[in-house]
């Protein structure tokens, strides 16, 4: 963790900055997400763990009095968390902080997840980027026993660990237009991947994910729970992308980081 930009911030440890962007979620879930950052053991040894909620247009006034980082944004964004995960990662870069990560308002992290993060940095030259693992959780916490997908071919926004060595590409999470919102994180990952950045990935999930996809359910054989959904539909992005002029696929490509067209 030796990349910190202001060595002078430091304090006693690294400095990490967890951002929940959240919309409308039940205060009972955003409770149990600020309990389990504020309960990370990495404290112990002299890591600060800061975490900022960014209101995406609709802020709980309660939130002031939570011992958290309030950002209010005046409006809601409609794109999956995507532009308050952009600002918040942006004030953090310009505030030194020596990792950022992400725990959207309806999830929550294992008490280990920043000390397993850090220590799996330490233990790689140049990383710049931590993947973790999630477990899928019904609705009472309950975990689900299906398996994560793949980390070749997707990570959850909750599941990125970022590092110096790639804070210039979360920008990218503001730039996304709205019409690939709903396929957000893959079109980010995609873009990580094509820039060869290196990563390394915990063995261990660290990250409880409140799962609400049908799809889940009847994998398992079970009912969906009320207010599930079903799977995000890929076919509107391909249809935005297919209305594109060549220069707006230039210009999609330098918001994005990926190649179109």
């Amino acid at each position: 963790m030796s990349e910190t930009t202001n060595p002078a911030d430091r304090g006693a440890g690294p400095r990490v900055l967890v951002i929940t962007a959240y919309y409308k979620e039940d205060r009972a879930l955003i409770e149990r997400t600020i309990r389990s950052v504020a309960g990370q053991t990495a404290k112990a040894a002299g890591v600060v763990v800061d975490h900022m909620l960014v209101a995406d247009g609709f802020p709980q006034d309660w939130i002031d009095g939570a011992g958290v980082r309030h950002l209010r944004l005046d409006r809601a964004h409609g794109d999956y968390g995507n532009t308050p995960r952009g600002v918040g990662s942006l004030l953090a870069i310009s505030e030194g902080y020596d990792a950022i990560c992400y725990c959207d308002a309806d999830n929550w992290y294992e008490p280990n997840h920043v000390e397993a993060c850090l220590k799996a940095a330490e233990a790689v030259a140049d990383v710049d980027y931590v993947i973790a693992r999630r477990t899928m959780r019904r609705p009472d916490e309950s975990v689900i026993p299906i398996g994560d997908e793949p980390i070749r071919s997707h990570v959850d926004t909750n599941c990125f660990f970022f590092l110096p060595g790639a804070f210039h590409m979360i920008h990218h999470f503001a730039a996304i237009p709205k019409a690939l919102s709903g396929i957000g994180d893959r079109v980010f990952y995609a873009a990580l991947q094509k820039a060869q950045l290196k990563a390394v990935a915990l063995a261990q999930p660290t990250v409880a994910y409140l799962c609400l996809w049908i799809p889940i359910y009847r994998a398992i054989g079970e009912t969906p729970p009320e207010g599930a959904k079903p799977a995000v539909d890929h076919s509107g992005a391909d249809r935005y992308i297919a209305t594109l002029t060549p220069r707006e696929k230039v210009i999609l490509s330098r918001l994005t980081g990926l190649p179109f067209g």
